[in-house]
């Protein structure tokens, strides 16, 4: 090449896209954390769910579609428990019912903090 024929780079502007905000995701497990004290606030966890879901990246989205499942699976067991009190077995079915959605909000959490999908969101178990 002679002087003439220099050879120009462009420099590479890299796009940084700022991570997505996973505070909503997280208040939405908080609130199912909290219906233990105050009942209405999975429902307005469920409501914020819906709202929000779709509107982020895939992993983040498969956490909105774990908490709405988690409500509903939630209310199913809810009631069937609530029901059985009647011939008291339903009495360790609330506890159980209980210890599940303290584990699958730990679990989202979790996947949350690592930027993640949570583990399995089809299953009805934890």
């Amino acid at each position: 090449m002679n002087e003439n024929q220099t050879t120009h780079r462009d420099p590479v502007v890299a796009e940084s896209h700022p991570p997505p905000d996973t505070t909503l995701a997280m208040v939405v497990y908080a609130l199912y954390l909290a219906s233990f004290v105050v009942g209405f606030t999975s429902l307005v966890g469920v409501v914020i769910a819906y709202v929000y879901r779709g509107k982020g990246p895939a992993w983040l989205d498969e956490h909105y579609r774990y908490q709405i499942r988690t409500f509903w699976i939630g209310l199913l067991y809810g009631a069937a428990a609530a029901l059985l009190t009647l011939i008291v077995i339903g009495f360790p079915l609330l506890i159980a019912l209980a210890v599940w959605l303290i584990i699958r909000c730990v679990k989202g959490f979790k996947g949350l903090q690592e930027k993640r999908a949570p583990d399995n969101p089809d299953t009805w178990l934890v």
